[in-house]
């Protein structure tokens, strides 16, 4: 490769193709430079991000987003696979979150939580909370408004802390070790959600964005549409 970091876009997001024997730091540094070179074709763009050329973890994808964000003002919306054909995929994933997260909360307004929450980490928002990034086993998210979670949730999330039943939660995926709204809750051992449990692939986890929401005394978790979300 002749350059360590190349940018690519489309209409709905950026994709990077990295290096893939550079030293991560180095890497980090290039890919800093790079966004800076293009801070005015970006400016204030809200996008979807994807890689190619190396394999990244997941805490070297965050470092990337954390970059990205702290060097220009981009806002990272979420991360998806690399497939031109989920082109669509991603327009609906990042339409139907911004939905979301323009719904009305609690009196308060909305609070934002950029970063991945690791096992032990809790935060706790007096009205909504919008969480740019993952929740983990054994983190907590909770709130007396709705949740949205612009990442994958596999932790703990409690939504409608005051008792609100018509709170929800929205997750890119959404596999919780235990999930409460309102007075409902449910855990996931005890398959009392209000939809078949699978093993989920990650193309599908973030193709398909999730919502969590109560009905008739039980947590029902289905896609994420625009209708679905009108009549909540």
């Amino acid at each position: 490769m002749s350059q360590a970091v190349i940018i690519k876009s489309n209409k709905f997001g950026i994709h990077l193709i990295l290096d893939k024997d550079m030293a991560f730091q180095s890497l980090l540094d290039a890919i800093i430079e790079k966004f800076k070179e293009s801070e005015k074709f970006f400016k204030g763009a809200k996008l979807a991000i994807s890689f190619e050329g190396r394999e990244l973890t997941p805490e070297q994808e965050m470092a990337i987003i954390d970059a990205v964000t702290a060097n220009t003002s981009i806002e990272i919306l979420c991360i998806v696979d690399n497939n031109p054909e989920h082109e669509e995929y991603i327009r609906q994933q990042i339409e139907a979150c911004q939905s979301a997260v323009s719904q009305p909360y609690m009196d308060g307004g909305t609070q934002f939580y950029r970063g991945t929450l690791r096992s032990g980490q809790m935060i706790e928002s007096e009205s909504g909370i919008v969480v740019v990034g993952d929740v983990n086993p054994g983190a907590t998210v909770s709130a007396y408004g709705s949740i949205v979670v612009l990442g994958a949730v596999k932790g703990n999330v409690y939504a409608g802390l005051g008792g609100d039943d018509s709170a929800f939660i929205v997750a890119l995926d959404m596999d919780p070790i235990q999930i409460r709204i309102g007075s409902v809750i449910a855990k996931s051992p005890d398959k009392t959600f209000g939809r078949r449990r699978r093993k989920k692939k990650v193309k599908e986890s973030v193709s398909n964005p999730q919502i969590a929401y109560t009905k008739d005394g039980t947590i029902c978790i289905e896609p994420l549409t625009k209708e679905l979300l009108s009549d909540i």
